[in-house]
């Protein structure tokens, strides 16, 4: 993964007037910064997400149609902007650095766990049987890190807005709603 993410370094490094070698010596190995990546990113996306306007709908349903909408809506800007540092990470290293490994998934399935709540009162809420909400919830976090995966294949955010479009449709047909437009009517 240091290969990938070496060039940024070295300019941040040049940026900041400090060698490559005192970069590395806050920390105990170039593992041990992966990890310390991965865990900064989970603190301060879960900090992001916590205090997104989602959580606002009274009915569980809503919150998980509004947690879509609000996917939807961050996807701005250059892809590098929208998609998931831990992900990208896991990609690199799954194989070479259990450390990392673990770390990134910490975090992708601790932002899915918090997924769980609502996708459980919702689907009890509507009668859906048969589905399991922390595998709805980690089916959430798979679609969304392989649209980033196609977004940067493509260099286009399209991929991941129809994403989330087919998401919130396959939320619907379970529950068996009407597709909400995104600013919560029924279509």
């Amino acid at each position: 993964w240091i290969l990938v993410l070496g060039p940024v370094l070295w300019r941040l490094c040049a940026a900041a007037g400090v060698t490559k070698g005192a970069f590395f010596h806050h920390f105990e190995s170039k593992e041990a910064l992966g990890v310390a990546a991965a865990n900064y990113w989970a603190e301060t996306t879960g900090a992001f997400f916590a205090a997104a306007p989602y959580h606002a709908p009274a009915e569980p349903l809503a919150r998980v149609f509004a947690y879509l909408d609000f996917r939807q809506a961050i996807l701005e800007g250059e892809i590098a902007e929208f998609t998931c540092l831990v992900g990208t990470m896991v990609q690199e290293v799954h194989e070479s650095s259990p450390a990392i490994r673990a770390a990134c998934e910490a975090s992708i399935v601790g932002h899915s766990e918090t997924l769980v709540p609502d996708i459980a009162a919702a689907l009890a809420a509507h009668g859906v049987t048969g589905v399991e909400p922390r595998g709805l919830a980690l089916h959430f976090q798979a679609v969304l890190q392989g649209a980033f995966i196609v977004a940067k294949a493509t260099g286009s955010a399209d991929v991941a807005r129809a994403s989330v479009a087919h998401l919130r449709k396959y939320v619907a047909l379970l529950c068996g709603v009407p597709v909400p437009a995104a600013n919560g009517t029924r279509r």
